[in-house]
């Protein structure tokens, strides 16, 4: 099992991780993790843990599990938007079903406002975007 264990782990937070090493090879045969430093994936900071700079191998170790970290993080928001229109997809079934009138009296002003929220954010950036295009050509 040990061999199989990586060198770092690190420890998700919400803005990016700890980052600890993970030592194996030591008398007790126990896995030992020391931290070595906290990264932040949205503005790429790596604050070395103590006193100790982090060697070549740690940050670029560091660096590639921050690029794989931003990728995921992009593929599950896009993945989430798939989600909410399925759930939107949902609710109007559930409407058009099975709510009851004290179901719709609770969530028809909440779920209006959210609605033409979204819809004037997007015609917005469409228009934008038809305004960039057209300026191109």
């Amino acid at each position: 099992m040990a061999s199989d264990l990586p060198d770092y782990y690190f420890r998700i937070r919400e803005n990016g991780a700890v980052v600890f090493r993970v030592d194996t090879e030591n008398r007790q045969r126990r896995i030992d993790m020391e931290e070595i430093a906290t990264v932040n994936v949205r503005n790429g900071n790596i604050k070395p843990h103590g006193d100790r700079p982090l060697a070549a191998a740690e940050i670029i170790a560091i660096r590639a599990w921050m690029a794989a970290r931003v990728d995921l993080l992009a593929r599950r928001e896009i993945d989430d938007i798939f989600r909410a229109i399925d759930h939107m997809n949902l609710t109007t079934h559930w409407v058009q079903t099975r709510a009851s009138d004290a179901d719709l009296e609770e969530v028809t002003d909440t779920l209006l406002l959210a609605m033409h929220d979204l819809r004037s954010v997007l015609v917005r950036k469409k228009a934008d975007r038809l305004m960039k295009d057209a300026a191109a050509e």
